[in-house]
C-alpha cells in the first residue's frame, strides 16, 4: 500500500436527484487517511460530513471518483465483496448508538465477532478486553436500558473496533451526549484508536476535541477547505 494510506478518495462525487433537480452533496473531494492517523472532520450541518462518511464506509456509492482501502478498489467490487470489505476493513460509530436491546453490553461487543467467524470465547475474551479499556468492565451484563448515554456509546465504540478494523469512521459519536460526558467518551475513544494504531477520521463540531487530533479537515458545501 503506497505511503501506508488506509483510504484514498479522488474526485468523489455525489449527486441525488430530488424533485427532478440534480442535488450535488460532495463536489470532486480528494482525501488520504494514513494507518495510524486520526483525522477530524468538521463543518456545519448540511456540508456533507454524513455523506461522505457514508461513502467512504461503503455504505452508499458516489457518483463518480474513486474510492481504495488497504490499497484494494472499490469501484468494481460487486456487492458482496464490498460487504466483506466493510466487515474486514472498517468500524463505525454513529451519533446513535445502535445497540441490541435485548442482548447485555457483552453480547453487543461478542455478536459482530461471532458473525465473522471468531468462536465464541475467544469473541467473550476480546469483547470484556474492549469494554474493560473503555471503563465498562463493571457494565458487562447489563442490557442498554440500564446504561447510560455515555455507557451505551462506549459500547458502541467497543463493538466498531471488536473485529479489528484498520479504519474507523465516527459520524458525531457524542452528538447526544452532555459536554462533560462527551469529553470523557471522546478521550477514551482516541486513546483506544491510538493504542490499536488504526486510522480514523471522526466528525464532530466539538473544536477543543478536533485539536488534539492528528489534522483537521474542513468540510464545506460539499468541498474540502483545508487539508
Amino acid at each position: 500500500m503506497s505511503d501506508n494510506f488506509i483510504l484514498q478518495a479522488r474526485g468523489l462525487t455525489r449527486i441525488y436527484e430530488q424533485g427532478g433537480e440534480a442535488l450535488s452533496i460532495l463536489h470532486n473531494v480528494d482525501v488520504e487517511i494514513k494507518s495510524g492517523e486520526i483525522v477530524d472532520l468538521v463543518g456545519p450541518s448540511g456540508s456533507g460530513k454524513s455523506t461522505f462518511l457514508q461513502a467512504v464506509g461503503l455504505l452508499d456509492k458516489p457518483t463518480r471518483g474513486e474510492i481504495i482501502i488497504g490499497g484494494q478498489k472499490i469501484e468494481a467490487m460487486n456487492d458482496l465483496e464490498r460487504t466483506l470489505m466493510r466487515r474486514q476493513y472498517i468500524g463505525f460509530v454513529y451519533q446513535f448508538h445502535y445497540l441490541l436491546p435485548e442482548f447485555s453490553a457483552l453480547e453487543n461487543v461478542v455478536i459482530p465477532q461471532m458473525i465473522a467467524g471468531v468462536k465464541r470465547k475467544l469473541a467473550e475474551e476480546k469483547a470484556k478486553a474492549l469494554l474493560a479499556s473503555l471503563k465498562m468492565d463493571h457494565r458487562f451484563d447489563h442490557r442498554p436500558a440500564r446504561l447510560s448515554g455515555g455507557e451505551q456509546q462506549r459500547v458502541a465504540m467497543a463493538r466498531a473496533l471488536a473485529n479489528d478494523p484498520k479504519l474507523l469512521l465516527a459520524d458525531e459519536p457524542t452528538g447526544n451526549l452532555d459536554p462533560e460526558t462527551s469529553e470523557i467518551v471522546f478521550e477514551l475513544l482516541i486513546d483506544l484508536v491510538r493504542n490499536a494504531g488504526i486510522g480514523a477520521v471522526i466528525a464532530t463540531h466539538n473544536m477543543q476535541i478536533a485539536e488534539r487530533m492528528d489534522r483537521i479537515l474542513e468540510l464545506k458545501s460539499g468541498k474540502i477547505l483545508s487539508y
